[in-house]
C-alpha cells in the first residue's frame, strides 16, 4: 500500500489536507456577522460558537486555546477574525496567534468598524483577497508520517466494539507504524480501562499521567452528579446506547478502547494543545466525551481528520477537518448509507478479518486526506465544532485525585 497522500505543505513544516479560509468570531455576539461574511466567499468556512465572554479561569483558557488552535490548524490557509470589541476574550490575541503562525490574517472589530453592515463589507473584500491567494496553492506528495488521526465513537451500539472500533484501531496502528500519529480520548467512557492503558505507556511517567487523567475525569463526573434529580439525569451513557445493546459504562469502555489499536501510548496531551513536535505515535487526550467538544479538542491538537464510529448512525461534520463515518452495523449502513463513508460490518456478518478491514479503511483515509470528500462534507455538516467547557470544577493536585484509589502495581 502507498504510504503518502496529496496534501498542503505549510511554511512551519505542518501538512494540511484541506485549504480553508476560516472566518472566526472571538465571541458569540459576532456569530451572525461571521456567517454572512463566509456565505459571500466561495469555499470559506464559518466557526460560530457560544462562548468568548462572561467566562473566568480555566473555562476562558479553554476558549482561547481552542479558537487559536482552529485558526492555526494546518487545514486552514488564511483567517478572518471578527470581534465585537468589549468581550472577555480579546480578538487581538487570536489575531496575534495566527500572525505568528505565518498565514494571512485580518481583524475586524464590529464596534470599531461602524456596525454589522460595514464590518461585513470590509471583511468580505479582504476575504476575497485571501481566497485568491489560497487558490494558487497546490497539493504535493506528503508522507503518511505527517498525518494525525483523531478517533471518536458516537451513537454507539453493540457492533461498535466488535467491528467498527477494532477496524479504526487497526488503521491507527498502521498510521503509527508509518511514523504518524493517532489520538484516543473520551476518558469518561474509558473508566475501568486505566490499568490496560497504563500497561501500554512508553514509560512509568506516562503511565502515571494516564492514571491521573482518568482519575480526574472520574472526579469531574462525580462533582457533576446530583442525586436529587431524576435518575436519568445522572446516567453515564446515553439512552441510544441502551437501545443499541450497551448496558453499562463498563461495556462501552471495553468496546471503545479498541479504537486505539495496540500501539504504545507515547504521552497524555491536554485539550486543544498539540503534542511536543518531537513526539509521534498514539496519544491520549485528557477530556471527556461530548461529541463536538472532544472532536474539536483532537483537531485542536493537530488531527487533520477524525475516524468516527457509530452503530446508531450520525450525520455530523466539522468545518475544519473531515470526519469519516464508520459503522459495524449492516442494518444502520443500509438505512443511512448517505451518512456513512465505510462499512465495517463484514467483520461480523461475513467473517472478514480486522486486518483486511483496517487496510481498506486506511486506503479510504489516504484518499480523503488527498481531497476526496466525506459524506459529512458533501452535506455541509459542521455540528461538531464545539468549544470545550470546564466551569465550577476545582483542578486538584495528584494527591487529591489519587485519594481513594489503590496504588497501581
Amino acid at each position: 500500500m502507498k504510504q503518502e497522500f496529496m496534501g498542503y505543505k505549510r511554511p512551519n513544516g505542518s501538512v494540511g489536507i484541506r485549504n480553508y479560509l476560516a472566518v472566526i468570531p472571538s465571541v458569540f455576539c459576532a456569530n451572525t456577522t461571521v456567517g454572512k461574511i463566509a456565505a459571500q466567499v466561495e469555499g470559506a468556512v464559518a466557526l460560530p460558537h457560544a462562548v468568548g465572554c462572561a467566562q473566568v479561569g480555566f473555562d476562558l483558557e479553554l476558549t482561547a486555546r481552542t479558537l487559536k488552535s482552529m485558526a492555526c490548524h494546518p487545514n486552514v490557509g488564511a483567517v478572518i477574525v471578527v470581534g465585537l470589541g468589549c468581550e472577555r476574550f480579546n480578538p487581538q490575541e487570536l489575531y496575534d496567534a495566527v500572525k505568528e503562525n505565518g498565514k494571512p490574517v485580518a481583524l475586524f472589530v464590529i464596534q470599531d468598524e461602524g456596525g454589522t453592515t460595514a464590518t461585513i463589507r470590509k471583511a468580505v473584500d479582504k476575504a476575497r483577497e485571501f481566497k485568491a491567494i489560497l487558490d494558487q496553492d497546490r497539493r504535493t506528495p506528503c508522507p503518511l508520517s505527517s498525518l494525525m488521526m483523531g478517533t471518536k465513537c458516537g451513537g454507539t451500539d453493540a457492533t461498535s466494539g466488535l467491528a467498527a472500533n477494532p477496524a479504526v484501531g487497526n488503521a491507527a496502528d498502521r498510521i503509527v507504524a508509518a511514523g504518524g500519529s493517532a489520538i484516543l480520548s473520551e476518558l469518561n467512557e474509558l473508566l475501568g480501562t486505566e490499568d490496560f492503558l497504563a500497561r501500554r505507556a512508553v514509560s512509568p511517567q506516562v503511565a502515571d499521567k494516564i492514571y491521573s487523567a482518568i482519575y480526574e475525569i472520574e472526579d469531574v463526573l462525580r462533582s457533576g452528579l446530583d442525586p436529587t434529580l431524576p435518575e436519568n439525569r445522572n446516567h453515564l451513557i446515553s439512552r441510544g446506547n441502551f437501545d443499541g445493546g450497551v448496558s453499562s459504562i463498563v461495556e462501552k469502555a471495553l468496546g471503545g478502547v479498541h479504537k486505539s489499536g495496540t500501539s504504545p501510548i507515547v504521552d497524555v496531551i491536554e485539550y486543544a494543545v498539540p503534542p511536543d513536535p518531537s513526539l509521534k505515535g498514539l496519544f491520549l487526550m485528557n477530556y471527556e466525551s461530548h461529541d463536538g467538544e472532544v472532536v474539536t479538542g483532537m483537531i485542536g491538537c493537530g488531527a487533520q481528520l477524525v475516524a468516527f464510529t457509530t452503530g446508531r448512525g450520525n450525520p455530523t461534520g466539522h468545518p475544519v477537518a473531515p470526519v469519516i463515518k464508520i459503522t459495524g452495523n449492516e442494518k444502520t449502513w443500509r438505512s443511512m448509507e448517505e451518512n456513512f463513508d465505510f462499512n465495517a460490518s463484514g467483520i461480523i456478518s461475513q467473517g472478514r478479518s480486522v486486518e483486511e478491514t483496517g487496510e481498506e479503511l486506511l486506503e479510504l483515509i489516504l484518499r480523503i486526506a488527498g481531497g476526496e470528500e466525506t459524506t459529512a462534507e458533501k452535506i455541509g455538516g459542521t455540528e461538531l465544532f464545539c468549544v470545550g467547557r470546564r466551569h465550577g470544577y476545582h483542578r486538584k493536585s495528584r494527591e487529591e485525585l489519587w485519594a481513594g484509589h489503590s496504588c497501581p502495581s
